[in-house]
């Protein structure tokens, strides 16, 4: 991976939250399994180590996650580690789940003219109906 696109993954990241913790227990079966999972579905995690209470360091933990999930760790701050792993199943899940284009989107002045045109039929058959309640009313009370 180059530097650019750590880089670029970086910036993604700093609005990412946590998804997990890792605390005085350190890295069970149970976390390398949930940690998996999340780098299959959304490609990008954030984790947090509980500087106190862990019984190793963030870059230990980070290197030993990465080699059991087979992720590439990102940046390692403070308690805060980012993985890495590319999923080519994603893409193909995106593809079919957007939905197909109708034609060539409006320009701006196409679209205002488009919704005046509706808001003009809009009104034009109000109108109609109103006249038409009116004589209606009118033939009633005039019997």
């Amino acid at each position: 991976m180059t530097g650019k696109e750590r880089a670029a993954l970086r910036a993604q990241a700093n609005g990412l939250e946590p998804l997990f913790q890792i605390g005085k227990g350190g890295i069970s079966d149970a976390l390398v399994e949930q940690t998996a999972d999340a780098l299959r579905k959304r490609e990008l995690i954030k984790l947090k180590v509980l500087l106190e209470s862990a019984p190793e360091t963030p870059r230990e933990f980070a290197d030993k996650l990465a080699a059991a999930t087979g992720s590439e760790v990102i940046q390692v701050i403070g308690g805060s580690i980012v993985f890495y792993k590319e999923n080519p199943d994603k893409d193909k899940e995106e593809k079919k789940k957007k939905p197909a284009k109708k034609g060539k989107p409006l320009s701006r002045v196409k679209a205002k003219r488009a919704a005046a045109a509706k808001r003009e039929a809009e009104e034009k058959k109000n109108k109609k109906d109103f006249y038409a309640k009116k004589r209606a009313y009118k033939s009633k009370t005039a019997k």
